[in-house]
């Protein structure tokens, strides 16, 4: 493309979930529900974890974080998206665009290094109970969850710097719901080499350092039950980590989805689908995950709901 003949862009139009006028009252309903639910989950798992005396544990500690960063990542979608229904016009700013890039790497990076985090600490609890608390003190969990937010905020500035870093010309039609890398390279009127290889290296390694992780995790894990005598035992065993192993699947089950379809079958129609089931969908449903799969999540909130002056102490 000659670079004399274009308008740069200074806004972005979002073509949204669905472009046909009769669904967009509906479909804020249904996302204004999902995102109501996902904030009120999130944020009872936030409070259950800081203020229970009985949840002071490094597991509670890393689903407190995952909650935190669940929370953050669908509104950094969410309102936008719900405003977008209801306008005419589905205009974003540049910088406002990039905001929402940027903070949408921040959760989403930070969401795979969690899992994988509180599968080795889920390893370390069943397999070395009596070295759990040594090994996983309270600094190798401020140091862990501190090292994860550093590292997914430098990807995160790299990532969508680089991707801001190319010329936008006459096209600025977003065929997404929100601002995201594949669809805002494909309006590049540069060479886009540098931002794709980059975002494809860094998604690979961050996806699969994290997989290997759950999976050399949960495998040892596996292994030391099937080594349990007591069906009882292993009973008990088993029910720690069943909501982690949930949460893991129904996250990596729509990565997988989403990257590992063969180019002439992957379309923009599909990527708004797998986008709405791990920005908004899978945040609203992992606190139901880990509040219905856990009896002292269950116990917490019991408590807290019965009596919570004296049942709860702040930490």
């Amino acid at each position: 493309m000659a670079h004399g003949n274009f308008t740069r862009v200074t806004e972005f139009i979002l073509t949204g979930v669905s472009e046909r006028p009769d669904l967009q009252i509906p479909l804020f309903f249904v996302f204004l529900v999902i995102y109501g639910l996902t904030v009120t989950g999130n944020l009872s798992i936030i409070t259950l974890t800081s203020v229970d005396s009985r949840l002071q544990t490094p597991m509670y500690f890393f689903l407190r974080h995952l909650a935190i960063i669940n929370l953050g990542n669908s509104t950094v979608i969410a309102p936008k998206m719900l405003i977008n229904f209801l306008v005419k016009k589905h205009t974003t700013s540049y910088y406002e665009c990039a905001i929402q890039l940027g903070g949408f790497l921040v959760f989403i990076v930070a969401e795979v290094l969690m899992l994988a985090v509180m599968a080795y600490d889920r390893y370390v609890a069943i397999c070395n109970p009596l070295l759990y608390m040594a090994v996983v003190s309270r600094r190798i969990c401020l140091l862990l969850a501190s090292l994860t937010y550093l590292y997914s905020f430098s990807t995160a500035v790299v990532a969508s710097s680089s991707v801001f870093s190319v010329a936008y010309c006459s096209c600025n039609i977003i065929n997404h719901f929100y601002c995201d890398i594949a669809p805002l390279l494909a309006l590049s009127c540069s060479d886009t080499s540098f931002p794709e290889t980059f975002v494809f290296i860094s998604a690979a390694t961050n996806l699969v350092f994290s997989i290997i992780i759950v999976l050399v995790s949960y495998f040892n894990i596996v292994l030391f039950i099937l080594k349990i005598h007591s069906s009882e035992g292993r009973k008990k065993a088993f029910s720690t980590c069943v909501s982690h192993m949930m949460a893991v699947s129904v996250f990596y089950g729509t990565m997988i989805f989403m990257y590992a379809q063969p180019q002439t079958n992957h379309s923009m129609d599909t990527d708004k689908v797998a986008s709405v089931f791990y920005t908004l969908v899978i945040p609203m449903l992992n606190p139901i995950i880990y509040s219905l799969r856990n009896k002292d999540v269950k116990a917490a909130l019991k408590r807290y709901l019965t009596n919570p002056c004296c049942s709860f102490k702040l930490m």
